[in-house]
């Protein structure tokens, strides 16, 4: 029986596994995460796939810090992959953590130290009345390692992208080009457009990161355009893959949209910005997702990542506990992991 507390940030789904789940071997969260990944993978499956999941959902794995210096451990889990870190993600685990008591509560604030496969996250969250207002946490060093990159896609043409790392590594295009306004009656399209400029991008242009070579490649993608709501900067929507991609049968590829503002992906943005000189330190970006929902970012500091010039950001949101829940797998279920429908997959 699995023990999980389900949350959304911003209106991002980010199951927190909290109890029933057994220490994974390793010595660092990025190698509980590679454990996980290569011997112990049914838990994603089942916790992310149908029937007791769904395409847009994500989950984290609670688990013992390894750093003497963090709180608790987590293990983001998505539906294709094991990101390093993630935004909404981590504002969820923090959420569950202080409103059901495994962290201890501080009002006005409590300050916190997550590990995340890709580091240690520095977390504040405001408090009152038991409940966790708003959660900003210190993200990994952000940069771009490419501006203004040419791709050639196919069944789209040539398309002008920028590549950044913002815990995972993303290729970003302006919606505009391809007639977008970043809504989500266009959903089909936004996935359909971002997962084949992901997959050219990925090909076209390799990525590894300096410090940690065990991230590597194009992984995630993000389209951006104009605020809709003029108190904001900018708007993104960010596409999450669900399924491997086939150029022959572009029409079948699929995708799910982050509901949120997406931490990551506004840090990656915010490191764009930085190295064009349109966005400095120690200036609130705030940045919109497609149901208009609001991540704040800021860039606190500069810093250096091999070659790369990066930024240290930081990210404000709030989530919301939705729910809790034991899992379990009946001896006799055909599906003990789960399945996927062609539907939606």
């Amino acid at each position: 029986m699995i023990q999980a507390v389900d949350v959304h940030a911003c209106g991002e789904p980010g199951r927190v596994i909290v109890g029933g789940v057994l220490d994974v071997p390793g010595t660092t969260m990025f190698d509980k995460m590679q454990y996980l990944a290569t011997k112990a993978d049914g838990l994603r499956q089942r916790m992310l796939r149908e029937p007791r999941g769904y395409p847009a959902l994500c989950c984290n794995l609670i688990l013992p810090p390894t750093h003497p210096d963090a709180d608790a451990g987590f293990v983001i889990m998505e539906q294709v992959e094991y990101p390093g870190m993630s935004g909404s993600n981590t504002i969820c685990v923090t959420t569950a953590l202080l409103e059901t008591g495994m962290i201890p509560m501080q009002e006005p604030v409590t300050e916190l130290t997550l590990e995340a496969p890709a580091g240690l996250i520095r977390v504040q969250a405001e408090c009152a009345n038991g409940k966790v207002r708003r959660v900003t946490f210190k993200n990994v060093p952000a940069f771009a390692t490419h501006l203004d990159a040419i791709v050639e896609v196919p069944h789209l043409g040539t398309v002008k992208v920028d590549v950044a790392y913002g815990g995972m590594f993303y290729v970003i295009a302006e919606a505009a080009q391809f007639g977008l306004k970043l809504t989500a009656d266009e959903g089909g399209d936004i996935v359909r457009i971002t997962e084949m400029i992901k997959a050219a991008a990925a090909e076209q242009l390799p990525v590894t990161h300096p410090d940690q070579p065990g991230f590597s490649g194009i992984t995630i993608g993000q389209l951006t355009g104009p605020a809709h709501n003029p108190t904001n900067h900018m708007r993104n929507v960010v596409t999450v893959s669900t399924g491997k991609l086939d150029w022959d049968r572009p029409t079948t590829w699929t995708g799910v949209i982050d509901r949120s503002p997406c931490g990551t992906g506004t840090s990656a943005r915010m490191a764009t910005l930085f190295a064009r000189g349109k966005l400095g330190l120690n200036q609130d970006f705030h940045h919109e997702g497609v149901l208009g929902t609001v991540f704040t970012g800021r860039l606190i500091a500069q810093t250096q990542i091999g070659p790369y010039t990066a930024v240290v950001p930081t990210i404000s949101g709030t989530g919301w506990i939705t729910g809790f829940a034991q899992y379990v797998v009946d001896p006799e279920d055909p599906y003990p992991n789960g399945f996927t429908v062609g539907d939606i997959w």
